[in-house]
């Protein structure tokens, strides 16, 4: 059986500008990087506007090491929809350098529903990660520099928030001593670093819709406080302007393919766990603009991901979702019921009917908190026993919503037409109320309040001490009517990555709030949540290699 980087290695590929024709891109607006990639100027946005496409939404249950296939599933869907003669193009994240060296590996679909070229994308791409990362840390530079030479604005070193990025596991870079060595080389302090996915300025990349609203969002990004704690920002650094012109580009959004020749629009790649995990607006936007089905994703479970879609960035772009596919296998539901991981390939009815709520949580979340008509696409394998799926489709059927069966992996597009027919069907008939899971009226605390008991099925939220003065002091600041981020495990509806399937009888604790006020949301920090992730203790960097005609291997 051929691995995922070697069937798209087998694939041919069209040149990006016969792809930008299929998704209605005039040669004015390509910006070739090499025969494959391109990124897509700006000016399109300032051409008359097409009705918009469908949007429709792909998330999933709880992530498990079993994998679950929401990318594939992504991809395949596009192309599936193509395949029953509609106009969609895909719209992703890119991924980070970071776990494609550490356990999770590539991040660009799988099987015979990928985007390509695979090794591009997954590793250097267009260089936004690259770009990112260096405006980061410019401003982190500039801080310093500022209190080296004098700190006008009396910026408290004490009080600093920002933090230097690089996009790599590093756990040693989670806390350090900088400015060491003399006067000369800076003021000694407490210092750390985040990985770059968790930059405000990807969050402040991915929300913005202009260079003008990107220079703004710049401009408010809060470093750190005065003495006399007051905030300080990018705009009162003078850094703003610099910071833009190194972004100018990764603005931009990028057109890439799926192996089937689907155009594919990869754009941004913030984390759902510790970010809010959703690719650009403008690729969202740009999307719907080109096709009339514009199909995306949202990291992680739909706790994590489809929480912050429809609570962050709707709110912030003005999106409304058409539909949302919410991603299963049967393998995960196993795991989330106590099965043991080497034994998913047998039939286990007692496992499966254990961990089924967690997806039927997820489920009713999309359908009864936010109001949203729902597909659950059940990535097959050839284990999966017809008792099995029967289950699954009779649970889902309880809560009014069908479990369409997929082998995108295996097939392709040809393997998704089945969930593409009732895509297109909730998009043109499905109940459509959609609604936020709070108001922007409420305070901070009942916004967390409202996501941990309606969406994650807590009993509450306890607030550490630290997060109370926060909530306090940036209410005052006039922050407390922004959305909010929660940065919480991936493995689990709580913030214990141990407590599998739907579980009860639990709170939230919130450790830390802080403000992305260039972003335009409060984050809250939860359990033992990291923003600087650490390699596993193999990680899978020791299996990529590169051979002398340049072909990488081990990628995924």
């Amino acid at each position: 059986m051929l691995t995922d980087i070697e069937i798209a290695q087998n694939c041919q590929m069209k040149p990006i500008g016969e792809i930008a024709r299929v998704a209605g891109i005039d040669d004015a607006f390509i910006e070739q990087y090499g025969k494959y990639k391109a990124k897509i100027d700006l000016g399109i946005f300032k051409q008359s506007e097409r009705p918009q496409g469908k949007l429709v939404l792909v998330t999933a249950m709880t992530p498990t090491a079993a994998g679950e296939g929401k990318t594939t599933t992504t991809i395949g869907l596009a192309d599936g929809l193509r395949h029953i003669g509609k106009n969609s193009i895909v719209a992703l994240r890119e991924p980070s350098l970071g776990p494609v060296f550490g356990v999770k590996g590539g991040a660009a679909g799988g099987g015979h529903a990928q985007v390509v070229p695979m090794e591009d994308i997954n590793l250097h791409f267009t260089g936004d990660f690259h770009a990112i990362g260096a405006a980061n840390n410019l401003l982190a530079a500039m801080l310093d520099n500022h209190i080296q030479q004098g700190n006008r604005l009396g910026i408290d070193p004490r009080k600093i928030t920002w933090k230097r990025c690089v996009d790599m596991n590093d756990r040693q870079l989670r806390f350090i001593v900088d400015g060491l060595g003399g006067k000369a080389n800076g003021t000694p302090r407490e210092d750390g670093f985040d990985i770059t996915v968790a930059s405000e300025i990807m969050a402040v990349l991915c929300l913005s819709s202009s260079i003008s609203d990107l220079k703004l969002r710049l401009s408010r990004i809060i470093i750190g406080y005065t003495y006399g704690d007051e905030p300080v920002t990018c705009g009162d650094l003078k850094a703003t302007g610099a910071l833009a012109a190194l972004l100018k580009d990764a603005l931009k959004p990028n057109l890439v393919q799926t192996l089937e020749g689907t155009p594919a629009l990869v754009h941004g790649g913030p984390f759902a766990n510790i970010a809010h995990g959703c690719n650009s607006v403008m690729a969202t936007k740009l999307a719907l603009s080109l096709g009339d089905y514009a199909v995306t994703e949202a990291g992680f479970g739909a706790d994590l991901g489809a929480e912050k879609f429809l609570d962050i960035k709707c709110r912030a772009a003005g999106l409304r979702p058409d539909a949302v596919v919410v991603v299963a296998t049967i393998r995960a539901l196993k795991l989330h019921g106590g099965a043991d991981k080497k034994n998913l390939s047998a039939e286990n009815m007692t496992a499966l009917k254990a961990g089924l709520p967690n997806l039927l949580r997820h489920v009713s979340n999309i359908i009864n908190v936010y109001r949203l008509p729902c597909v659950v696409a059940l990535n097959r394998f050839p284990t999966d026993t017809d008792e099995e799926i029967a289950l699954i489709m009779d649970e889902c059927r309880t809560l009014g919503v069908n479990a369409v069966l997929s082998t995108a992996w295996a097939d392709g597009g040809v393997g998704a037409k089945a969930l593409a027919q009732e895509v297109v069907r909730l998009c043109d008939e499905g109940e459509n109320n959609f609604t936020f899971s709070y108001e922007d009226s409420t305070t901070i605390k009942q916004k967390i309040e409202a996501i941990a008991t309606k969406v994650y099925g807590a009993d509450g939220v306890t607030f550490l001490p630290d997060a109370k003065k926060q909530m306090k002091r940036l209410t005052e600041l006039g922050f407390g009517s922004l959305p909010v981020c929660i940065a919480k495990t991936q493995y689990s509806f709580s913030d214990d990555p141990t407590k599998l399937g739907a579980p009860e009888n639990f709170k939230i604790t919130v450790r830390n709030i802080k403000v992305s006020a260039g972003a335009g949301f409060i984050v809250a920090l939860t359990g033992e949540i990291m923003t600087m992730p650490g390699l596993p203790k193999v990680p899978a960097a020791e299996n990529i290699d590169v051979d002398e005609n340049g072909v990488i291997s081990g990628l995924f």
